[in-house]
């Protein structure tokens, strides 16, 4: 299980940005031709008004990768080693040479998982051989004094003494890691979002992808109990838009469709984009969620005169 969750980490390529996050060739020559920033927020703002975008930077404004020409997805970040936008990006890990995120994230953290049963099972079985080692006849400080003498042994302690040190550090080290992401998991955040928390129309909220414990795991993990150990991708969504909890409504927003009074704050309603169609499992996380289909914004637009249809407000978790 640890060479197959590795491996999975190693190879598993991350997941860019689907093609409706691309500007366009038109898009490009207009955005090139602004020279203004304001100029160039309203066009990133006209494309970005029909796309589940709610991130801003720390400034307000749409967040644009200048690199891959696209306006990023929530949680996307652009890599500069990998020279490409990863979505939901945590970090680059050079242990693996490979960017962890949507892609691979459960797979880094069954990693670290089985890393971590690994070392603790070759320290607890060299324990008992390196203290027999050292305390033979009960007289340590004989065969420590015996040690430095050199021995005709001395290489066979050596691997007893390397093999134990390593796993011992390798598992403390390990350790704290794995804590770590443990609780990233818990709190729905990478590790870029626990150092800088991502900005939202009405300002910074680290908790702003927080849906509780339960939902915050099945994202990363999935809702099928019998893949959670094992390094097969079950992640819930298509990285491209994720479930908020947002504090203020956005004003860039549409206003909340008529029948769903501000009083309903206790339901989240989660608008899903399309545009890579998920197991009904996965679909589970994202609860009370009509799909944006075609038809359904053509009605909403000759109904209320909005371009895509709002979210209600839950209460910060």
């Amino acid at each position: 299980m640890f060479v197959w969750a590795y491996w999975q980490t190693i190879f598993t390529n991350p997941v860019n940005p689907l093609k409706e996050f691309h500007l366009s060739y038109s898009d490009k020559e207009l955005l090139e031709r602004e020279d203004r920033g304001e100029s160039r927020q309203e066009i990133l703002r006209r494309l970005a008004k029909d796309l589940p975008i709610y991130t801003r930077t720390n400034s307000g404004a749409i967040r644009f990768c200048d690199r891959c020409q696209l306006l990023k997805p929530d949680r996307c970040h652009h890599c500069s080693i990998c020279d490409k936008c990863i979505l939901k990006m945590d970090h680059h890990c050079p242990w693996v040479n490979n960017c962890v995120g949507f892609s691979n994230y459960k797979f880094f953290m069954l990693f670290l998982a089985y890393s971590l049963l690994y070392c603790i099972f070759i320290t607890a079985t060299d324990l008992l051989y390196f203290i027999k080692f050292w305390t033979a006849d009960g007289i340590f400080y004989l065969r420590l004094k015996e040690y430095w003498n050199g021995l005709p042994d001395t290489q066979a302690k050596f691997h007893i003494m390397f093999l134990f040190f390593a796993a011992a550090m390798f598992s403390v080290s390990l350790t704290s890691l794995f804590v770590y992401h443990c609780w990233l998991v818990f709190k729905n955040r990478s590790t870029l979002e626990a150092v800088r928390a991502p900005a939202f129309r009405h300002g910074t909220d680290k908790n702003g992808f927080s849906l509780g414990i339960t939902k915050n795991f099945l994202q990363v993990f999935g809702d099928e109990k019998r893949y959670w150990l094992l390094p097969i991708f079950s992640s819930l969504g298509d990285g491209c838009s994720f479930p908020t909890c947002l504090v203020n409504q956005d004003p860039e927003q549409p206003s909340s469709p008529s029948g769903h009074s501000s009083a309903n704050k206790g339901v989240v309603e989660v608008h899903q984009f399309p545009a890579k169609p998920l197991r009904e499992s996965q679909n589970r996380l994202l609860t009370s969620t009509p799909s944006w289909t075609g038809s359904e914004i053509a009605e909403d637009k000759e109904r209320k005169g909005t371009s895509n249809p709002g979210m209600s407000i839950e209460n910060d978790t």
